[in-house]
């Protein structure tokens, strides 16, 4: 077994959809929001308080393990799940987002990648074949297939390689996976060219994957052009298989992502922001290292039940800021976590009412 989602529901005031997500490792619903743990951890939090915060499944990234610990050595402790000791769902990135972000270390061709490792600077080499390979000995429940970012503002030409490329990267990792309890996600590409999106979009549902993510989004666009793809290409995405949306974090972008028909989506802003201080509450994000809430002796959020909420003062939490103390920086990732935990299961619960444009509007009108 791979995975298997079913459609449980659909809005009746936009493209949202409720769906259920079964894996190896365990069940989900859908729209759903997974932590990333880059290096297999979710910086500062156990397994076990992860799980706490309402996550059911989390992200891994393939070439950061893949530098270290070595993805063979995962393989030896019986895969990602018994080394990281995580019970639930994993999905693992391919690398393809680093080929971006680590431009200035890496020589791309049609073959795959050559990179300088950003630790020590020694030379490896990525195939979307290769990518497979450490990607089945990772051993995640999902995994996705090899592919070629592109940034906001490249021109057309450039766009257009980067596809073609993406497009027969995903035909090799297609044949080069074999594990049978693992599902391979195709990634659209196409940067922000619509007749480039569509004919990714084209090429890949007819190789058939399982589920299907769509990339090179939130890479330094304005916000208008991220809305226009997802306008565009989140309700074109096949109806009965999941819809992933690739490095998206704020509340603003999940429930815009969702009322589009997006089913997944990770990122590492409420991680990376909570531990600076910045934390998610109804009435927007606060930056509780302010002077403002030094004597501020309430909680966090009154209208959340975390642990963190119902037991520390914003007082105390200002205080493990101003003096660099880790369990602030745990506290305040635990919270982020559980505040989008909780939006994904309001945004459900509003599907399954059918007036999720209702829930939208009335949480961003607060929380704005």
């Amino acid at each position: 077994m791979s995975i298997n989602f079913s459609l449980l529901a659909e809005d009746k005031t936009s493209h949202a959809r409720l769906g259920k997500l079964k894996t190896p490792h365990n069940e989900l619903q859908t729209p759903v929001f997974m932590p990333v743990g880059t290096q297999a951890t979710v910086k500062g939090l156990t397994p076990e308080e992860v799980g706490e915060t309402g996550a059911s499944i989390i992200l891994a990234n393939a070439y950061h393990l893949y530098l270290r610990p070595g993805s063979e050595i995962i393989r030896e402790a019986g895969g990602l799940h018994s080394f990281m000791n995580w019970p639930g769902s994993i999905l693992t990135d391919s690398g393809g987002f680093q080929v971006f972000s680590l431009a200035s270390l890496n020589k791309i061709n049609d073959s795959g990648l050559v990179f300088q490792s950003h630790i020590d600077g020694s030379y490896h080499e990525f195939t979307p074949e290769k990518a497979t390979r450490v990607q089945m000995d990772l051993g995640a429940d999902i995994i996705m297939a090899f592919d070629q970012c592109t940034g906001f503002g490249v021109d057309y030409e450039q766009a257009r390689e980067a596809l073609h490329r993406t497009t027969q990267w995903a035909e090799r990792c297609l044949k080069a996976h074999t594990r049978e309890d693992q599902a391979l996600f195709g990634v659209i590409q196409g940067n922000f060219y619509s007749d480039l999106r569509q004919q990714s979009l084209e090429d890949l549902v007819g190789m058939d994957f399982p589920g299907y993510a769509l990339g090179g989004l939130s890479v330094g666009e304005p916000r208008e052009d991220m809305e226009k793809i997802l306008r565009q290409f989140g309700p074109k995405l096949p109806v009965t298989k999941p819809r992933y949306l690739m490095g998206v974090g704020t509340p603003e972008d999940l429930l815009e992502g969702i009322s589009w028909g997006i089913d997944m989506f990770d990122c590492v802003f409420p991680t990376r922001t909570g531990r600076t201080g910045s934390l998610f509450t109804r009435n927007g994000r606060l930056n509780i290292r302010n002077s403002r809430f030094k004597r501020d002796f309430g909680p966090l959020d009154n209208k959340c039940s975390c642990r963190v909420c119902s037991g520390y003062s914003r007082a105390y939490l200002h205080h493990l800021f101003r003096q660099k103390e880790i369990l602030g920086m745990r506290l305040a990732t635990y919270h982020n976590l559980f505040f989008l935990a909780r939006l994904m299961t309001e945004a459900r619960q509003a599907i399954g009412r059918g007036d999720f444009l209702d829930y939208k509007k009335e949480f961003l009108g607060v929380y704005r």
